[in-house]
């Protein structure tokens, strides 16, 4: 059955339908079980957590295990039921999960980092546990033989992950807001190339194996989407947030981004039109209006006898810039600008009022966000954090997308 796509006005937002409370420390992951009204959480208070609903609409646990260190990350593998869980201590430690959801089988433990695990993929084809750390490397792993069967070391912390499965290409963002693109082989692996674009650390990544595109959340407030089967490094920048992005989610059948932030920001962004890239910044010594020098020009302030002034550049059309040929803002949403930036006073008169229209939708999750993960075939999310709650949402009215799997807007 085809999907049927409706139309997103502004008014409509996320609905809150359930909180999960228990943990005693922030909520490092939280992950929906597909087909099933279940939610599975792992904490900093050292605890893997399956929560069912009840009869009454209440989550409980169904299974309540103890580790011996912080859990930081967390994969699961619905059909196999396989769940593997990172923690602080470096380990990773695979389980088995009941098909009724009441029992947690440990299988074996991955010595797979020498610091605080920071993301696990899990490839059933290849039978690989990837997995990124503190100790600044990405490490994978036999899930036969439990054997270590390579590392790759970064110069700053491995922060987040993503994992092509057909490919083998792993992306790996860290610290310094770096993303490496890997070619990884049995034993071996290959820098293909490395991305940079972020002034922050990267703080969560996105792979989209269909359209071949990835998107990157930092630190600096920012989300780049870069086209990587283009093969022309054709970026897009997109500007809402108020802090970092901490979790992204794309939804290739709508051609969303769902994105949140540490403040609790929830955007929806319209990924289904004609953008525009940001321009690169140009460099010049003077202003490049109104010819002005800038305060590093001592030959030419000392030519004209004038005060070298301020370097500011226009978002819209990259060039340098002085104040005073800058003195207007504006919000330019085709170039991912959805608040008020700098612009020079000529393109500010370039920019028609239609051209502000918000290609976004912006919500408000009232609690820490820390990391998200979707159901994107119910239109369910789950939030968590720092204030050890876990949300579960139903953004079909945002996203607005019915589909033959099962759910539609409510």
């Amino acid at each position: 059955m085809a999907a049927e796509i409706h139309s997103r006005p502004q008014s409509r937002r996320p609905v809150l339908l359930s909180k999960v409370e228990g943990h005693q420390d922030a909520v490092s992951a939280a992950l929906l079980i597909p087909k099933e009204d279940g939610v599975i959480t792992a904490g900093e208070d050292r605890t893997i957590r399956v929560w069912l609903k009840r009869d009454s609409g209440q989550y409980w646990p169904s299974i309540y295990h103890t580790m011996s260190s912080p859990c930081s990350a967390m994969a699961y593998h619905h059909d196999s039921r396989r769940i593997f869980v990172g923690q602080d201590n470096g380990a990773i430690m695979e389980f088995h999960i009941s098909e009724d959801f009441n029992k947690m089988n440990f299988v074996k433990t991955y010595p797979a980092h020498q610091n605080r695990v920071s993301a696990i993929t899990f490839c059933l084809a290849s039978e690989w546990v990837i997995s990124t750390g503190h100790d600044k490397c990405v490490s994978w792993m036999c899930t036969r033989s439990g054997s270590m069967l390579g590392r790759h070391y970064f110069t700053s912390w491995a922060s987040c992950l993503q994992y092509d499965h057909e490919t083998q290409h792993a992306f790996v963002g860290d610290y310094s807001g770096q993303i490496t693109l890997l070619k990884l082989e049995q034993n071996t692996c290959s820098v293909i190339t490395t991305l940079k674009g972020h002034e922050g650390s990267i703080t969560s990544l996105w792979w989209d194996p269909v359209q071949r595109l990835l998107f990157s959340g930092a630190s600096d407030h920012s989300i780049i989407m870069w086209d990587i089967g283009g093969r022309k490094g054709r970026t897009l920048l997109l500007q809402g947030h108020h802090d970092k992005v901490q979790a992204i989610c794309y939804i290739q059948l709508t051609r969303q981004l769902v994105s949140c932030s540490a403040d609790g920001g929830i955007a929806v962004w319209n990924m289904d039109i004609t953008r525009e890239e940001a321009p690169q910044w140009l460099e010049s010594d003077s202003c490049q209006k109104c010819e002005q020098p800038f305060f590093w020009n001592i030959k030419q302030m000392w030519d004209t006898k004038t005060i070298g002034l301020r370097q500011h550049h226009c978002r819209k059309c990259g060039q340098a810039v002085c104040g005073k040929c800058s003195t207007k803002r504006s919000s330019y949403p085709i170039m991912g600008f959805e608040f008020q930036v700098r612009v020079c006073d000529s393109c500010f008169e370039s920019i028609k009022d239609e051209d502000r229209t918000s290609l976004a939708t912006f919500h408000e999750g009232k609690h820490n966000i820390s990391h998200m993960s979707m159901d994107i075939s119910r239109g369910l999310m789950v939030t968590c954090g720092s204030d050890r709650i876990v949300k579960i949402w139903d953004m079909t009215p945002v996203v607005g997308c019915s589909l033959a799997t099962g759910f539609s807007s409510r």
